[in-house]
């Protein structure tokens, strides 16, 4: 009867130790995030009362008796499966869809979260929101008008161009439009072009189209100190046939000398009056930075400026473990590298198993209430079992007591 007491006082123990994690994983039901634990049991030894004994000549064989001395906890078990995504309206929020952790770093050690819930500190770095950890990464950098992220460098913190301006030089510009087929040979047609220097100042080009023969025009730039000229052609139904060349701007308060590729597709010469116009042209005038988005293929980090240009700044790092399941929590929605997670594989985001990275949303909790409801139910009634052998142990013991009345 001892026996029996003592083994129902350890499985209520245990019980009580199922419902511990069943009340975490419906505390944390709400968590970005987050992700549950299961419990399971295992037997504990069990006393050997009487050998068993083989078959012989005459006799058959006998099992053992043996008595089990109850239960113990087998394992504690994180369940990484995927949580639904959340559309939060905050630029600023990452979540990530597939396998990977993001990674921070303290400025002592690095941490690893499926939390994404970021902010933008004073001086432009991307950090967590609770409690500053810089998000890793790779940054851009630049070399004339390239700029590429080198995933092979090694990780950092990911600082946005916070007070800066971005201009992008005219290289390309189109006219559209008429020129009269009804007017004489030597006449001409002036048209402007505003083009964009390295600096974003505004420079003002006049292209004269002078007719040279009847499907023929000779056009050349001037003003500002420019220079271009060719001749644009068209068939007899007054579409456009042929034609195309380069204006250069003289660069000036130190801007650079710009060169615009001209495209001269979209004229035509019909019998009605002149009205070429640009259509089009590729430069932008200096805007601020504003904001900045991530995209889900790469992780890539780009800032947004107020006059339409994209930058690329960085690119998101993320990790992947062998058993993410070895990995210890440590509060604040953190992981650190276990004994038996393995060390992290850090690389782009699609690359090596890693998922995607999907801005404007956050990965929910994947309890599902419905399981654990159930296992609540289920970790009350075996602790009400176990203590009802232990009351029903306590009985027995009285009655044997007893029997010296």
């Amino acid at each position: 009867m001892l026996r029996s007491m003592f083994t129902a006082i350890n499985a209520l123990n245990v019980h009580q130790m199922f419902l511990d994690v069943v009340s975490d994983n419906l505390a944390n039901a709400n968590t970005t995030a987050f992700k549950s634990s299961r419990v399971t049991f295992q037997t504990q030894i069990a006393q050997l009362m009487q050998a068993g004994a083989a078959p012989s000549a005459t006799l058959g064989g006998v099992n053992p008796s043996q008595i089990g001395l109850g239960t113990s906890l087998g394992a504690i078990t994180p369940n990484f499966a995927q949580g639904a995504l959340q559309g939060t309206g905050r630029f600023t929020d990452l979540a990530i869809q597939g396998d990977g952790f993001f990674i921070f770093n303290n400025g002592a050690a690095s941490f690893y979260s499926r939390d994404g819930a970021l902010a933008i500190d004073a001086n432009g770095y991307l950090v967590d929101a609770a409690n500053g950890y810089m998000l890793q990464g790779w940054q851009a950098t630049t070399s004339g008008s390239t700029t590429t992220v080198d995933t092979g460098q090694p990780l950092g913190a990911i600082q946005l161009p916070l007070n800066t301006t971005l201009a992008r030089a005219t290289t390309q510009a189109a006219l559209g439009g008429n020129l009269d087929a009804s007017i004489a040979v030597g006449e001409s047609y002036d048209v402007t072009l505003g083009a964009y220097d390295s600096l974003g100042a505004l420079q003002s080009v006049t292209l004269t189209f002078t007719r040279t023969s009847d499907t023929a025009w000779d056009w050349s730039a001037g003003g500002s100190g420019a220079s271009g000229t060719g001749t644009v052609t068209f068939d007899a139904n007054g579409q456009y046939s042929a034609g195309a060349g380069t204006v250069t701007i003289p660069g000036t308060n130190g801007a650079a000398n710009t060169v615009v590729a001209m495209d001269f597709a979209s004229l035509t010469q019909l019998a009605t009056t002149s009205d070429a116009s640009t259509v089009s042209q590729n430069g932008l005038a200096a805007g601020a930075f504003t904001s900045f988005y991530v995209t889900p293929e790469s992780g890539e980090v780009y800032g947004i400026y107020s006059n339409g240009m994209q930058q690329l700044v960085g690119q998101v790092a993320l990790a992947n473990f062998v058993n993410p399941t070895g990995l210890e929590r440590i509060g604040q929605n953190m992981y650190r590298v276990g004994l038996n997670s393995g060390d992290p594989v850090v690389g782009a985001a699609n690359t090596g198993g890693r998922g995607s990275v999907v801005g404007g949303y956050l990965e929910g909790s994947n309890v599902d209430l419905t399981q654990e409801f159930t296992n609540m139910i289920l970790a009350q009634r075996g602790f009400q079992a176990s203590s009802r052998v232990i009351t029903t142990s306590d009985e027995m013991l009285q009655e044997l007591v007893n029997l010296k009345r």
